[in-house]
């Protein structure tokens, strides 16, 4: 059986197409990204416009589609915090929902936690033991989760803070400047300081950022290795980083934010983090598997 996610994010729009492997984990079928086509300046609480909602279910019913043509026998669509805050989030659901023909679902942080979690644990070869944290770094909100792999998570968290948001807001030169880099980290900081989450043996992290960086710093991101790579990335303008690490210039701009926001959550959970490829998509199509009798689920 196949089942697909597509998810709506602050940077991107993404279709997963999966199904289960015989030792309960997931095979990926088809994995597809577009850049949204949000205002990259927006504020987190500003409505779509029409030519924004336009473009958007343009994207949404184009993965949705694809995911058939795919063999998916279930689609889940879903949405996080480019939504949760938007003025008229309802009447853009209903509209998305209605051109991709499967409904719309917009995930409050604490379920978006939960799905990172379990899509970020089942992803690895080995199950860890002891409590552990996953960091997802959206572009509109971070994401925090405690737990085991055994339970579940017990704790978790959500900012309407990610590294689009925190560009747009500080952010007017390329490469940035020293005082911008510093405005930015004392916002990441200040969100992230206050979480106080449970004490942790291992920490993940996830999300299109996060994994951005594999190629640049490594398996393992701690203070000294995201403070290299920031230096790095903010050598150059976000043209001449993108063509350095083979990206896109919309994702390497968004990476001093992004190293930022994971290195206030290095400080947070005072732990490393360790790359990991699974996440939000890879949690809600294990949700419809365990919901159609394959597999565990979230």
């Amino acid at each position: 059986m196949r089942c697909a996610c597509v998810d709506i994010g602050a940077n991107t729009t993404r279709l997963l197409v999966a199904e289960p492997t015989p030792g309960g984990g997931l095979r990926t079928v088809l994995a597809e990204r577009l850049f949204s086509p949000l205002r990259a300046d927006r504020d987190p609480g500003d409505p779509l416009s029409d030519a924004e909602t336009e473009a958007l279910s343009e994207q949404v019913a184009g993965h949705v589609a694809l995911a058939h043509e795919w063999g998916a026998d279930a689609v889940a669509v879903i949405a996080t915090a480019v939504l949760r805050a938007a003025g008229n989030r309802d009447e853009v659901a209903a509209i998305i929902g209605g051109r991709a023909g499967e409904p719309l679902q917009v995930l409050d942080g604490h379920a978006e936690a939960r799905f990172v979690f379990a899509g970020a644990i089942g992803s690895l070869s080995e199950s860890p033991e002891g409590e552990v944290a996953v960091v997802d770094i959206g572009g509109g909100s971070t994401e925090v989760a405690v737990g085991t792999a055994a339970r579940g998570p017990r704790w978790s968290a959500s900012v309407q803070i990610g590294s689009r948001v925190l560009t747009a807001a500080h952010l007017r030169h390329d490469p940035p400047t020293p005082d911008e880099l510093r405005a930015i980290r004392a916002d990441a900081d200040a969100a992230l300081d206050v979480l106080r989450p449970p004490a942790v043996d291992d920490a993940y992290a996830v999300g299109g950022d996060a994994t951005s960086l594999r190629r640049l710093v490594g398996p393992v991101l701690d203070r000294a290795s995201l403070a290299a790579a920031l230096e790095t990335v903010c050598a150059g303008s976000a043209e001449q980083v993108a063509t350095r690490l083979e990206l896109d210039p919309r994702r390497a701009r968004v990476l001093p934010a992004a190293l930022l926001l994971l290195e206030a959550a290095t400080t947070s959970l005072r732990a490393p983090l360790r790359l990991c490829g699974g996440g939000l998509r890879e949690g809600v199509v294990r949700e419809l598997l365990r919901e159609r009798g394959h597999g565990e689920g979230a």
